[in-house]
């Protein structure tokens, strides 16, 4: 989970809103004489998540070149920063996947093997890495990968100017990086250039987690020859993030129309060889429209496809789904206090509203999650009892039991908390017997994405409980995280994804000093826990899946964070398109090269 949030890092996976139900969902928002009408459960239509495939091959004649065709389904401008170490944009990184700059790739249980542009290795001992380019490899414009393009990355993240998020607990690990960050330092005293070819890095701490891109390590390489003379808080302004970034993927940028769409071309410098496609164009598509698109041949390929919608396309002739877990889940958070950017550390609230737990733990024992998957996305997705998600086997508890609906629970919480009806209107009063209301921030996107929200608003009104949308309606992609991040006053809890990367240590997400810690909640005992995960002593793998189960139990007690849902992720792709992979081992960034096409067209 690291700092790397949306980060692809390396294979594609990316943070997911709320996806965008059909119109049946607005089922869910009827009532009966006050009293909600349950979804009523498809059992029959669910789909079977294990027979879908993960790869297409679709055999005949390729033709020479062509275009691929993608369709970027949102429903809000993307914003057009393409730095990964700038970036805060899910789709802008989905955009960046086609021209990653990423260093190493991973074998199936996300670890750093030694293929790709560079290869790791670790002293933990000493605790050390060190990082060799392979072979004689070039950016975009022909220039050659240099060592001081690996170590220029962490001095953007690591210098006094830098205004992102990616400066946190984990990126601290490495030595000397916080004087580096506080002016006292010229350089990163961690960070040595050892040739042309090679760095070292030494951390204050090695674990597990840096075989997954954690402990600091980036994945990522930035070229210092065109940056470099830019003052690092231009930087996210600049042309070269805005307009002509350089790259090392399979694809360089051509033309970019803000918010709207990017096309690219072959890299004839890219280390594996040039693509065989001329040219990827990607266009905003609204989540409503992209169904159609697929059907009438538009694009060749859908990211972030609405699960809703698979019915609509499952069937297609011209049409292949695939279908992958994905390395996310959504969640309900609470704000119990602030980030304060002086100190790069979370401030916890004692006072806050939401620090109660048992009005929290109310709050999930209300939610009728397993009526919302089962109704609208047909196995696709099932509630999570966890915040890790089950892709990672070798730490993902499925003994625990999370939050299930069970409205009575939540209300003997609420009686036990003081959380009472005073005046016989249905809704609770506070513990001093004031009126109480609670402001729930959630993302815009169909009409069905309310009627969900509308759902659960009702779930927490049949317990009494008084839930207002904060600003009065669903709040639009860009604008929901621009107020959570900066801890919008008018946010009690707020409806949310997170995409967590390739490593699953929680550090990035959870601890004091991650900006990514949106709830805002410290403790000496989460710190603790946060620190065995990713300490020497997780080297036993023993020892690190028990620290995992630990930290789960407590985060499922304390529930500042309620793990709500985990999800299969549906991708469509026209059948005129040729070796797409869609696997987390050598899969979609790995093979972006070799990916072919049998028409000029595609298939209608």
């Amino acid at each position: 989970m690291k700092k790397n949030w949306l980060l692809l890092s390396v294979i594609f996976a990316v943070m997911f809103v709320l996806a965008a139900c059909n119109n049946d969902g607005k089922e869910a928002a009827k009532t009966n004489d006050g009293n909600k009408d349950k979804p009523k459960q498809t059992e029959e239509n669910k789909v079977d998540t294990t027979s879908l495939p993960m790869e297409v091959t679709n055999e005949g004649d390729v033709i020479k070149g062509g275009t691929l065709k993608v369709g970027l389904v949102t429903d809000t401008p993307f914003k057009g920063v393409f730095s990964w170490e700038l970036y805060d944009d899910a789709f802008d990184s989905e955009i960046m996947a086609y021209a990653t700059n990423v260093l190493f790739e991973l074998d199936g249980d996300f670890q750093i093997k030694d293929t790709g542009i560079a290869k790791l290795d670790v002293d933990a001992t000493n605790k050390k890495a060190k990082i060799t380019i392979q072979g004689d490899v070039k950016w975009s414009d022909g220039k050659a990968l240099t060592a001081e393009d690996l170590i220029y990355p962490y001095e953007i993240i690591g210098h006094p100017d830098y205004e992102g998020v990616r400066y946190d607990d984990d990126f601290k690990n490495i030595v000397g990086v916080e004087e580096y960050h506080d002016g006292k330092a010229k350089t990163i005293s961690g960070i040595k250039k050892i040739d042309e070819k090679s760095i070292e890095i030494t951390f204050k701490k090695v674990s597990p987690a840096i075989y997954s891109i954690g402990d600091g390590l980036w994945a990522y390489a930035a070229p210092k020859h065109q940056l470099e003379s830019i003052p690092v808080k231009d930087l996210i302004s600049s042309d070269a993030v805005r307009k002509n970034p350089v790259t090392l993927g399979a694809f360089k940028y051509d033309k970019i129309v803000n918010g709207e769409s990017v096309q690219f071309v072959a890299n004839e410098y890219y280390f594996k060889g040039k693509p065989k496609l001329d040219k990827v164009v990607i266009e905003v598509v609204p989540s409503s429209s992209i169904g159609e698109a697929m059907k009438t041949g538009k694009y060749d390929i859908a990211t972030s496809f609405p699960t809703n919608q698979y019915d609509g396309i499952k069937d297609l002739s011209n049409v292949s789904s695939l279908g992958r877990p994905e390395l996310a889940y959504s969640y309900i958070g609470f704000k119990v206090g602030k980030y304060d950017k002086a100190s790069s550390k979370n401030i916890f609230n004692e006072k806050s509203k939401m620090n109660d737990v048992n009005l929290r733990q109310a709050i999930g024992y209300a939610m009728d999650i397993e009526s919302v998957t089962e109704k609208f996305y047909q196995g696709l997705r099932v509630r999570a009892n966890s915040l890790i998600p089950p892709v990672f086997a070798s730490y993902y508890d499925d003994t625990l039991e999370g939050y299930h609906y069970d409205p009575e629970k939540a209300k003997e919480l609420l009686d036990k908390a003081g959380y009472k009806d005073k005046d016989g209107d249905g809704i609770r009063e506070d513990k001093d017997g004031k009126k109480f209301s609670i402001r729930l921030a959630a993302m815009s996107g169909s009409d069905t994405d309310e009627a969900i929200v509308e759902y659960y608003r009702q779930n927490w009104k049949e317990v009494g409980l008084n839930v207002e949308l904060t600003t009065g309606r669903l709040i639009e992609f860009n604008s929901f995280y621009d107020k959570v991040q900066a801890d919008d006053p008018e946010i009690d809890m707020f409806m949310a994804a997170w995409g967590t990367g390739t490593n699953p240590s929680p550090i990035g997400l959870y601890s004091e000093g991650a900006e990514f810690n949106m709830s805002r909640y410290v403790s000496a005992d989460l710190s603790k826990m946060l620190e065995n995960i990713d300490s020497a002593e997780a080297m036993d793998p023993k020892y690190r899946s028990e620290a995992f189960r630990t930290w789960q139990e407590y985060m499922s007690e304390t529930a500042m964070t309620i793990p709500t849902m985990f999800r299969t992720e549906i991708i469509p792709v026209n059948k005129r398109v040729k070796n797409y992979n869609a696997a987390y081992e050598n899969g979609f960034i790995d093979n972006l090269h070799a990916v072919e096409l049998l028409a000029d067209q595609p298939v209608k």
